[in-house]
């Protein structure tokens, strides 16, 4: 929440690899502040569109199939960047996805 004086404005946040599993929970208590938009920028790589299943249809919330190794221009007020395989079993299988 950004504050000027007594200004408080909405946020506009990208979480990208947000259908995984530590995404989508910081998607969940991002969701909580009402003040707050989510967007979120995922390839399912690793992670599943079920993973948002409560959020999709909600007006302050998208979901963008995108894979971050291709530019996205996007204007937002904060990014939590977590699109990374955390599975070594996924970051060998293909290390740059």
């Amino acid at each position: 929440m950004i504050e000027i004086g007594n200004y408080v404005s909405n946020m506009r946040i990208l979480v990208t690899g947000g259908a995984g599993f530590i995404g989508s929970h910081l998607v969940d208590r991002l969701m909580e502040n009402e003040k707050n938009e989510v967007i979120v920028a995922d390839n399912y790589f690793t992670g599943s569109k079920d993973n948002l299943r409560k959020w999709i249809g909600h007006p302050r919330f998208e979901l963008i199939r995108h894979d971050v190794t291709e530019p996205l221009m996007i204007e937002v007020d904060q990014i939590y960047h977590l699109a990374c395989p955390a599975s070594p079993i996924f970051y060998k299988y293909n290390p740059v996805k």
